[in-house]
């Protein structure tokens, strides 16, 4: 097994795992010990297809979407005790989200040690999900070293102690979709319309679809997105902010 893995390429998960300082003695102790078994599913865990079509992340990812469920429904059930069972799947889906992957991902500067085909490294459009599908095979990894979720919590309770707090603080900035489509529904009128439209066609152009929002006929707010629902959440929460700037009975 340890001939299919570099020595360079131990130094380097080494390097990184130790980097998500994750304040537990037996995992640190894993980690100096440079375990061959762990070190393959590390490995495999930070593979993509396209540079490993046998051996690459995507059993990891699967595993590591149950125990991401599981280690924030245990944070919320400690951390909110009070709060209500709506509230509480509407707090998880967003520390849970592939959008909050990412940006964990990116935060811990994951990419740098993805092993990726030629094809996938020149994918700007599909950068961030492979971020997020990586992110979320290291969880499951991580989980794998001990068959226990206490070192997922420990890591993971970091981040989502401050995250929970913004998304609480302001919950339509994260779902202003579903934000707006409530506030409509209280003021009695129609769903709001999306219109989008291809202006580029570069992938991972910020600008590349423009999308309007229409609500009974009347053009309310536009914006520039790199996909259809990027372009969609922008524009939405831009007619949030204005709806709340004119006090027009948003309650959310």
């Amino acid at each position: 097994m340890k001939n299919s893995i570099s020595d360079a390429r131990i130094e380097e998960i080494t390097k990184f795992l130790k980097s998500l300082n994750i304040k537990s003695k037996r995992f640190l102790k894993i980690i100096n010990s440079r375990d061959q078994f762990l070190i393959y599913v590390f490995n495999e865990a930070l593979t993509h297809s396209s540079g490993n079509k046998l051996i690459n992340y995507e059993n990891l990812e699967f595993f590591g979407d149950a125990v991401l469920r599981l280690s924030a429904s245990e944070f919320i059930d400690k951390t909110y005790k009070n709060m209500s069972v709506g509230k509480r799947s509407e707090l998880r889906s967003q520390i849970v989200s592939d959008e909050w992957l990412t940006q964990l991902g990116k935060k811990i500067d994951i990419e740098k040690v993805i092993i990726k085909g030629p094809k996938a490294m020149g994918d700007e459009n599909s950068k961030d999900t492979i971020i997020a599908e990586t992110t979320e095979a290291l969880i499951g990894a991580i989980y794998k070293c001990f068959n226990s979720i206490d070192e997922v919590n420990l890591w993971l309770n970091n981040f989502w102690k401050k995250d929970a707090e913004l998304f609480l603080k302001a919950p339509y900035k994260y779902n202003a979709k579903s934000a707006l489509q409530e506030w409509c529904q209280s003021q009695g009128f129609d769903l709001p319309i999306y219109e989008i439209n291809e202006v580029s066609k570069n992938h991972g152009d910020p600008k590349r679809f423009f999308c309007e929002i229409y609500i009974n006929g009347s053009k309310e707010a536009y914006c520039f997105g790199p996909s259809h629902k990027k372009a969609e959440k922008n524009a939405a929460s831009i007619l949030i902010e204005k709806i709340i700037k004119k006090k027009r009975n948003f309650s959310l």
